[in-house]
Parts: structure tokens; sequence; C-alpha cells
């Protein structure tokens, strides 16, 4: 078609991905599973229906597809009853690919994230000091420094007059009238 049907929180790449919902059920209580062909027994075994890695209407990654939504309602009714990190490490255990849902505190606070510095402190002038996101690009000759971004007019006088020629009674003038 023209078109690449929306698909909700089902992932687009091949796998089959969903977010499953975790314990105790709050807004950031979900684990994004991928279930590949090499991981369906394990998570067969995992969520307590053994029998489904040998049925044939579950077997293979072709008898799931029309049972995808049925398969992740299994998966869900067994991750809805634990804490999402505790499935997190039941599913890494067995090598599934999966990753939390964060919330924006469980982010900032992320050992890793802020030790790769993809989430960095910024001191500011007016706001005092900040979380915010760092540079995803990390080359070795091209450090990236995240700063926080200038005040009002604080560049002005290096814009109308070292860019633009403006004297300085034209800069004064253009502040007094209000204009910057």
């Amino acid at each position: 078609g023209d078109e690449v049907p929306r698909s909700g929180n089902a992932s687009g790449g091949g796998q089959p991905g969903w977010a499953v919902k975790c314990a105790p059920g709050g807004p950031n209580d979900y684990v994004y599973v991928i279930v590949q062909p090499v991981g369906w027994k394990p998570i067969s075994e995992l969520i307590g229906r053994p029998e489904l890695a040998d049925d044939p209407d579950w077997a293979t990654p072709e008898a799931r597809l029309p049972r995808l939504n049925k398969m992740f309602q299994l998966i869900e009714e067994w991750s809805s009853t634990l804490p999402k990190w505790e499935v997190l490490e039941r599913l890494n255990a067995h090598n599934i690919p999966c990753g939390p849902i964060l919330s924006t505190r469980e982010i900032i606070e992320d050992e890793s994230l802020v030790a790769n510095e993809m989430v960095v402190r910024v001191p500011h002038p007016e706001r005092g000091e900040f979380v915010t996101v760092g540079s995803p690009l990390k080359l070795s000759d091209s450090p990236v420094e995240v700063s926080s971004s200038p005040l009002l007019g604080e560049h002005n006088e290096e814009v109308y007059v070292g860019e633009l020629g403006l004297g300085d009674e034209e800069l004064r003038l253009l502040k007094s009238n209000g204009v910057i």
C-alpha cells in the first residue's frame, strides 16, 4: 500500500514488541518486550505456559503472527503480577530483548545516563542549576559542552555592534526606545 498502517505501541522492526504492564500498575510500570523466535520457549516458561512452546498454534513466528494481541495479553497477565525491575531481571536472565519504561525522575536519577553524560546538570544565571538532556554525540576529538541558553538580549551588543556595525549611540537609542 501507500502507507504504513498505524501500529500503536507495537514494534515496527520485524520482531513483535509491546509495552506490557507491570505491578503495581502505575503510569510508568511498563516493560517493552520483544519476542524473537529463540525467545519464545523461555517466555512461555516464564509466563507459566510451557506447553505453548511446542503447540503448533504458537510454536513458530508465523503461527504467532495472527495471535500477537493474545500473545502479549498472556505475557502481560504474567508481567502485571511483578514489579518492572523484576520483570526485566527475569527476561534478561534469558537474553530476551526488553527495556523499562522510565519516569522522568527515573531518567534523571539513572546512574548510567549520568555517567555517560546523557543527563547533565547545567548552571543558569537566573534559574540556578537544572537537569537536561546531554548531547547524544560522543566524539573523542569534538566534545560537546551543554550550556544554558542565553538570556533575553544577552548578545545584543555583540550582534548589533559586532555583526551589524551599529555605533554605540545607535545601540543606546535602540535600548532606550525599547526596541531591544
